[in-house]
């Protein structure tokens, strides 16, 4: 059990972590706190919940027995759910089978997990760039924190292309926003094919299947996500590389999401979008602002290739080389800012076929009715699968997090648990 793996976690660099990351950020004591793990046990308000490891680098499975919407009243609620998001950030995803949880208590949970954890004051939930309400069936009665996820509009669309490459897909959530997510919490509807495999790296989402009388009318949908270790990806890197990376930064850009603000300013939401930082149609995690009447200066906050993850002081890569399964969609970790665009561009297809081709670090989750799945984007990726026929719809909550950085004294996560 990873549990026991915790028991083992070496402690000789948390004063200077702890330092490290209060200089990056204005964390509070209870961030600080939870980034020194415990040695003893490491999840103790998780004790009576019943859960098994699902690979050595990924995921964890919460039996029916533990409903989500309990969770979220027990007497003790703030220590479970503060364990849970410290598992989450651990373990990279969690799945729990034949949920009864409504939106609102899923938005109620994504917003708490990262508060317990320790995020930014300022940090809420993400608003996604453009408001799909109208194409999008009941997406009026939704809050506008809950994006919808579907084949026929919203975050995701039909006309998908039929010789699109799922190792070209992995990103994370939100990462060309100055200040990108944490967890994410989904619901997701099926029709059909309720057997859909899913690779997870952290995030939530809930399954469904609707009415079969309603498939006949609905188009096919071509999106399944999968997930990858972020913190496995960095600790299958050589010395060398590894240290080689941690010296760069990227450029996050959401280019076919700001071509589709253009086209349709009226559902364009400029901000801010879940912290006072992520405003504007720029949609980059690196900004100009005007020094004279025709320079532009660079603000250097990118995002670091290698970050550090705040809960777990574990390293972990994070890039996110989305080339396209739609044709407004495209790259968003576009230029490493330190490399030739050449350089860039060959360093950016090797991570990514690293972290494609290395089903170790992967995990492979078979959807249920009503299952779902919690997930943390600062150290995961995802990607679609696009092996299946049917509807997929589903509203998704993504918290934000804090600004992305590289403490250097914090460490791989096979070091620090010994194996």
């Amino acid at each position: 059990m990873f549990s026991a793996s915790l028991r083992h976690t070496q402690t000789k660099r948390t004063a200077s972590l702890l330092a490290r990351r209060a200089q990056h950020l204005s964390i509070p004591t209870s961030w600080r706190s939870l980034a020194t793990v415990a040695r003893t046990h490491p999840f103790p308000a998780l004790a009576p919940f019943e859960h098994i490891d699902e690979t050595p680098a990924i995921g964890t499975r919460f039996p029916k027995t533990t409903q989500l919407s309990n969770l979220l009243r027990l007497s003790n609620s703030d220590d479970v759910l503060r364990d849970l998001a410290r598992l989450v950030s651990h373990r990279g995803v969690l799945f729990f089978h034949e949920q009864d949880i409504s939106p609102e208590q899923q938005r109620e949970l994504g917003k708490r997990l990262g508060e317990l954890a320790g995020k930014p004051a300022t940090s809420t939930l993400h608003i996604y760039p453009n408001d799909y309400s109208d194409t999008i069936k009941n997406k009026d009665t939704l809050p506008q924190d809950i994006s919808t996820i579907s084949s026929e509009g919203g975050v995701s669309r039909t006309g998908f292309s039929e010789t699109a490459r799922a190792s070209d897909g992995w990103h994370s959530d939100t990462s060309f926003e100055p200040v990108p997510s944490d967890y994410a919490v989904g619901w997701s509807i099926s029709i059909m094919d309720a057997r859909a495999d899913l690779l997870f790296a952290l995030q939530i989402l809930k399954l469904h299947t609707l009415p079969p009388t309603l498939v006949s009318i609905l188009p096919l949908s071509r999106f399944a996500p999968q997930w990858a270790s972020g913190y496995e990806a960095y600790d299958k890197l050589s010395p060398a590389y590894r240290k080689f990376l941690e010296g760069l930064t990227a450029l996050h850009d959401a280019k076919g999401i700001r071509e589709e603000l253009a086209k349709c300013k009226d559902n364009a939401v400029y901000g801010p979008r879940g912290s006072p930082e992520n405003i504007g149609a720029t949609l980059q995690a690196i900004q100009f602002v005007l020094a004279t009447s025709i320079l532009f200066a660079l603000m250097l906050q990118n995002s670091p290739v290698i970050r550090s993850h705040p809960v777990t002081g574990f390293k972990t890569l994070f890039i996110n080389k989305f080339v396209s399964f739609v044709e407004t969609i495209v790259s968003y970790t576009t230029r490493i800012l330190e490399l030739t665009e050449d350089e860039s561009n060959d360093v950016l297809a090797y991570l990514t076929r690293h972290v494609s081709e290395n089903h170790d670090l992967q995990v492979r989750f078979r959807w249920g009715k009503n299952d779902v799945a919690i997930w943390d984007n600062r150290c995961t990726m995802h990607t679609a699968t696009i092996d299946y026929a049917g509807l997929r719809q589903g509203d998704r909550v993504v918290s934000v997090g804090e600004r992305p950085y590289l403490d250097p004294d914090s460490g791989s996560r096979r070091e620090s648990l010994e194996i």
